[in-house]
Order: structure tokens, then C-alpha cells, then sequence
């Protein structure tokens, strides 16, 4: 809309014009919706950090090849592992701290004989 200086668009349905939409507004809402995703709430930061402290003193847990984020209460684990036990062991992890609603298991295993990658099981 910028580059051919385009201000208004016109909203329209079934054929009928039926408002008009700003560049400004556009902007305002992407730059809403940006914020509110990427702003996680005092809860959820403190459960990821005492999580990660949790996991940085067991000598098993994969720290360097797997990612945790939590959203609502929500543990999502994606990453790597190279010993399928570990699975269970981060589940387990993120499930006795106070506050965790669900675990989201998106972690391949990488079998270390021959580098193939395994998807997560179902749930």
C-alpha cells in the first residue's frame, strides 16, 4: 500500500461495497497483534525460568539441542534428542511445576548410530 501510495481500501462483500478499510488501521491492528504474541505474561516466564533452572542440574537433560516455551500455562518442547528416555524425563520436569496446564512434545529423536531422525509420537 506504501510503495503505490494506496491510503484506503475498500472492504467489500458479496459484490457490495460495505466499508473502507485505512492503511493506517491495518498497521495499528498487525502492530496489536505483534505485541500480543510476543509479550508473555509474568506466569508463564517464571515457569520456563524455574523449568530451565530445573534442568540445568540434571547432567541428562539435552539444554544445547532443545527449546522451551510456554504460553498460557502451556510447556512446548521442540528440539532434539539423542536418547529417546529423555522424553519422558522433560515431561515430567515441566509437569511438577506449579502453573503448567499441558506439555507439547515436538522433539525428534535422533538416533546416533545413523543420524535418522525420528518424529514425536502422537498424542
Amino acid at each position: 500500500m506504501e510503495r503505490h501510495r494506496v491510503k484506503r481500501l475498500p472492504v467489500v462483500h458479496n459484490g457490495k461495497v460495505v466499508g473502507i478499510v485505512t492503511r493506517e488501521s491495518l498497521v495499528h491492528a498487525l502492530a496489536t497483534l505483534a505485541l500480543e504474541a510476543r509479550t508473555p505474561s509474568a506466569s508463564d516466564t517464571a515457569i520456563r525460568e524455574r523449568l530451565i533452572a530445573d534442568l540445568k542440574k540434571e547432567p541428562w537433560a539435552p539444554l544445547a539441542i532443545i527449546d522451551v516455551a510456554v504460553s498460557d500455562g502451556v510447556v512446548k518442547f521442540t528440539g532434539a534428542l539423542t536418547d529417546e528416555r529423555e522424553r519422558l524425563a522433560l515431561r515430567v520436569a515441566a509437569e511438577n511445576i506449579a502453573g503448567v496446564k499441558k506439555v507439547e512434545d515436538h522433539l525428534v529423536w535422533v538416533e546416533p548410530a545413523s543420524g535418522m531422525v525420528i518424529e514425536p509420537p502422537a498424542a
